[in-house]
């Protein structure tokens, strides 16, 4: 029998709305495989930029336009013969990389089961543009469901490429939204997916997701209570110092503010925008603390919930409100900024622009539609008691939405289509088998996830001080116990799952 594997990856880290914006780090928020980036080498290995011809949409059989889809291709590990096993790596709220092709955990799966591997970018992000542009009409096509159709359509493409038989079983692994995507392709075309490892996916839309903040506190406080708390007070005190003209000048210093905080401490989005920019800055370090990714920037990757923490219970360096101030300018510094951009006009401004030439069109624009149109996701400061203050409440976000797309995206339309994709998909009460629901503690986005069995066929891995889609990740010297059990269990599933 012939057999055919999927994988997916993805559901926030630069200071700032520019680099970390409703949970999604600049780039996408699955980084590069790795350890060291000369260890990310093809070396022999070819992999070329193919490009498929995907329809634009799948669900108005009268609309016959098409568009070039990118993916990339590598044989190294298949032998025809044997009819091997076939990974798909399909990307999500970012470009495609053609070095996820030889590193990383799935190509581990892929030596050892001998597959064919493909990665498919998503629709509009990257290189795959369905339409002239990205205005908000043509942003219409931009949605889960288009989505999971392109990889129906590129999978039976490929089975009749390579002439696979009807039976061919394809497993599907994702990490963050496509770890959502690996789930729900798995519900939704099982006669096409036979398995699904699903990392990090949030699989309830929700709108207030107060409790991302939550797992951002318990996270820091691995490190101590001193930590959390000095935070909290830091926070109170850029209460009291906005104020007062003297106080807000201060802060203008002590943060390297854009724009002197006085001339807008009026304007409640500016001050929201503020807060949220500022409780991005931990929030981005324990999304991806001690995972083996690689960045753009290595020394990004150097930064951990002790580095910060570190910072926070030093008290040398002065009050909380000038430790905050230290762990914003380290940041700062090693993305190479020169001040703190919070101004909620130009963000806005910046995210209207719908142009593929733009800045805000390697994905920001893209996954800020998708979570006005369809999840949700709004970290907001409602949880309580919360240590970031409670100035970027769920209206904030909402706001944005419209101010960007248009007043049609209110907090109605908001609800309802985070209500319409639960009910599309199931959420946590998701009925589907051979299945993999993989999480880490230190993740706030497993607040959205399945972390416990419920139903053997589709079992959860729960691991203990990871964070998000670590597990996807090529093996480290430094992975703890659980992690390493973790990717032995997922080959054990999809041994499994393939000899059914």
């Amino acid at each position: 029998m012939k057999f055919l594997i999927l994988l997916l990856f993805v559901p926030g880290f630069i200071n700032g709305w520019r680099i970390f914006h409703r949970g999604r780090h600049v780039g996408g928020n699955l980084g590069l495989p790795g350890g060291k980036e000369k260890e990310i080498e093809l070396g022999s290995v070819e992999v070329a930029e193919e490009w498929f011809p995907q329809k634009l949409d799948h669900f108005n059989p009268t609309d016959g336009r098409t568009w070039l889809q990118r993916f990339y291709k590598n044989e190294q590990y298949y032998d025809p013969s044997t009819g091997g096993p076939i990974f798909l790596m399909i990307g999500g709220e970012g470009e495609a990389s053609v070095k996820w092709m030889t590193k990383g955990a799935w190509i581990d799966y892929a030596k050892k089961f001998g597959a064919l591997c493909f990665q498919l970018e998503h629709r509009y992000y990257g290189k795959s543009h369905p339409t002239k542009d990205l205005s908000t009409k043509n942003l219409q096509y931009l949605t889960s469901q288009q989505a999971l159709a392109d990889l129906a359509e590129f999978i039976s493409a490929m089975n009749q490429r390579y002439g696979l038989s009807t039976d061919a079983k394809w497993i599907a692994f994702g990490g963050s939204y496509p770890g959502s995507l690996a789930a729900w392709l798995r519900l939704k075309y099982p006669h096409l997916v036979h398995g699904s490892m699903s990392a990090s996916g949030p699989l309830l839309a929700e709108v207030d997701f107060s409790d991302y903040f939550k797992v951002v506190d318990e996270s820091l406080s691995t490190y101590s209570d001193d930590c959390v708390n000095a935070i909290k007070e830091g926070t109170a005190e850029i209460d009291i110092l906005l104020r007062h003209m003297i106080g807000q000048r201060n802060l203008n210093k002590k943060f390297k503010l854009c724009d002197p905080v006085e001339k807008y401490v009026n304007n409640p989005n500016d001050i929201a925008n503020l807060y949220e920019t500022l409780s991005g800055n931990f929030a981005g370090v324990v999304q991806y603390n001690k995972d083996n990714r690689i960045g753009g920037n290595q020394e990004v990757s150097n930064i951990t919930i002790d580095t910060i923490c570190d910072i926070m219970t030093n008290q040398k360096l002065g009050p909380p409100v000038d430790r905050l101030a230290a762990v914003n300018s380290l940041l700062l510094s090693v993305y190479d900024q020169k001040c703190l951009d919070y101004k909620y006009d130009k963000m806005i401004d910046n995210m209207r622009n719908g142009s593929w030439d733009s800045e805000i069109a390697e994905g920001g624009r893209q996954w800020t539609y998708q979570t006005c149109t369809e999840f949700g996701f709004f970290q907001t400061s409602s949880y309580t008691p919360q240590v970031f203050g409670n100035d970027f409440p769920v209206e904030f976000f909402i706001q944005q939405c419209v101010d960007i797309f248009g007043p049609k995206y209110n907090s109605s339309f908001v609800n309802s289509a985070a209500e319409r994709t639960n009910i599309l998909y199931g959420a946590l009460d998701i009925e589907v088998t051979n299945v993999v629901f993989v999480h880490g503690s230190i993740d706030p986005w497993h607040a959205l996830g399945i972390t416990k069995t419920i139903n053997q066929g589709a079992p959860a891995i729960y691991i203990k001080g990871t964070a998000h889609c670590a597990n996807m990740y090529p093996p480290s010297d430094n992975d703890l116990p659980e992690l390493k059990a973790a990717r032995e269990q997922i080959i054990e599933y999809i041994d499994r799952w393939i000899r059914l």
